[in-house]
């Protein structure tokens, strides 16, 4: 690859600076060299970007990665790919593999992984409990010195008000993240999609909304009380939603992310009982995404998070009450909020960016991504095709796994190039890798 590329006329979407309009950008080595009109190619690789949108690198706070220990669903090394090919430059993984990643030396393994992969950041993220099993917290210190910046139980929510509390003191200690699946277990026993209409013309055991909102309530009133850094991660509930505002308001230290399926689908979409729509949270009503998606647009919910969660085909393909939740989404997170939510009017393309970009990168901490696009900064950059139609499921996915949410229909919005500190991982929308 040459030391220098000049990508040339893009509309170039900043949200960290503010900046949007038409600039050329140069990519020298690993950094941006220079932003604006009418650079001078020199000896660059000069590459046409008329019609396209340039941005920072995207930032999930949330995907399975499965590896070490389930690598019939998904390896770093794939799922490190599909990010690549959705325009991610860095992905917060989920500390559920097999061993947990409740220690240093899991974390180190994630890590080297990654590395040897070289088509994404990967910041894994430590579990609060042992084991996961919600009773006794892990070395929080020891993961948050190897660099571990957001700890979660994942789907197991910590249903102990007591762990909880000590777990938001210990952020509080190391400035570290504490995210919640919010889901009392009581409320949501058996569950198998969202509890209303639907749920019971399918015959389907219910989930309310309020088996998150009540966990949402509890854990800003121990936010309140510890100052522990609380994120509560793909919130999918109208009444938990008014909650965080309120918390916002009121100064607590909160944030909260929703996902690219709970921002576009509805319970009403599993009358066919398709299993790739089996999700936790599961889809909810008009009145919950409407409200989500008024929280993205005021700043309520900072960051859209894939929880990309891959499974062999044959989980997916049993009946619908055994087949495991979860969807693949990395590889259809942008084309989805851009179709499904800046389409419709909901949010503007800016305002996309930076939840999908620079919202993440901020509560992660990450000073390398999520911009700002300026002289002297790592060269974490997407170039994407707003206008480009793609029917979901016509080309194959880079992940290994096939249970995506949204296979069928077209999108708008497709990956072209994505740069990791200056080397392209995807070029002309391939992964070089």
């Amino acid at each position: 690859m040459p030391d220098r590329i000049l990508f040339r006329g893009a509309r170039l979407i900043d949200p960290r600076s503010g900046h949007d309009g038409i600039a050329d950008v140069l990519v020298e080595d690993e950094e941006v060299s220079a932003v604006g009109r009418g650079l001078a190619g020199g000896r660059a690789e000069i590459l046409d970007c008329d019609g396209l949108v340039l941005a920072p690198g995207l930032v999930d706070l949330h995907a399975h990665l499965r590896q070490p220990g389930f690598e019939h669903k998904e390896t770093i090394e794939t799922g490190c790919r599909a990010a690549a090919a959705g325009g991610y430059t860095a992905v917060c993984a989920m500390p559920n593999t097999d061993p947990v990643a409740d220690n240093a030396a899991v974390v180190a393994e994630v890590r080297n992984l990654a590395d040897k992969a070289g088509l994404c950041d990967v910041l894994p993220a430590g579990a609060i409990t042992k084991g996961l099993v919600g009773e006794s917290l892990t070395d929080i210190a020891e993961m948050a010195e190897a660099g571990v910046r957001l700890f979660t139980d994942d789907h197991n929510c910590v249903q102990s008000s007591r762990v909880m509390r000590l777990a938001l003191e210990y952020a509080t200690a190391f400035e570290v993240v504490i995210s919640q699946h919010a889901q009392d277990a009581a409320l949501s026993e058996g569950w198998q999609m969202h509890e209303g209409y639907y749920s019971s013309l399918l015959g389907l055991t219910g989930v309310p909304g309020a088996a998150e909102s009540v966990v949402v309530a509890r854990d800003l009133a121990l936010a309140r009380l510890t100052g522990g850094r609380l994120h509560v991660t793909h919130v999918s509930a109208e009444w938990s939603m008014r909650l965080l505002a309120d918390a916002r308001q009121r100064g607590l230290r909160v944030t909260a992310d929703a996902t690219p399926h709970h921002l576009a689908l509805l319970d009403e979409d599993l009358i066919g009982y398709d299993t790739n729509l089996k999700v936790n949270p599961p889809l909810r009503g008009v009145e919950d995404r409407e409200a989500l998606r008024a929280g993205l647009a005021e700043g309520t919910v900072d960051a859209v998070a894939t929880d990309h969660a891959p499974h062999a085909p044959e989980e997916k393909e049993q009946e619908f009450d055994h087949a495991p939740p979860g969807t693949i989404g990395l590889e259809t997170a942008l084309a989805v909020v851009l179709t499904e939510v800046v389409e419709r009017g909901s949010i503007d393309l800016p305002t996309a960016i930076d939840r999908l970009s620079s919202g993440p990168a901020r509560i992660l901490g990450l000073e390398e991504h999520g911009g700002p696009v300026a002289p002297g900064r790592p060269a974490n950059l997407m170039v994407f095709d707003p206008a480009s139609e793609w029917r979901v499921g016509d080309h194959p996915f880079h992940s290994m796994a096939r249970n995506c949410a949204f296979i069928g229909p077209t999108v708008r919005g497709r990956v072209v190039h994505t740069l990791l500190r200056g080397s392209f991982t995807v070029r002309e929308g391939t992964p070089t890798r």
